[in-house]
């Protein structure tokens, strides 16, 4: 019966830390680090940042380099504006 409890408590520890990681992990810090990164060769700054930073909070994730990989992040990728353009940069 201990041993139950103890294993019990455990799962439960482990589930409760893993959902707290993935909301955590994109932070306002996490996104502008990274749209930072992603937009510092980009035309309009301020626009690349802003769309950045919105994807990145909704998806949590930015794909790496400052143009294309965007197979790194399938959200990210498939975010489309009202004109069927990609919305992320």
């Amino acid at each position: 019966m201990k041993n139950f409890f103890f294993v019990t408590l455990l799962l439960f520890t482990l589930l409760l830390s893993s959902s707290f990681l993935q909301s955590t992990m994109a932070t306002p810090l996490f996104c502008g680090n990274k749209c930072k990164d992603r937009c510092k060769r980009a035309g309009v700054k301020d626009r690349c940042l802003k769309y950045c930073g919105i994807c990145c909070a909704e998806c949590k994730c930015v794909p790496s380099g400052t143009y294309g990989n965007k197979h790194q992040c399938p959200c990210y990728r498939d975010k489309r504006n009202s004109k069927g353009k990609p919305k992320c940069p």
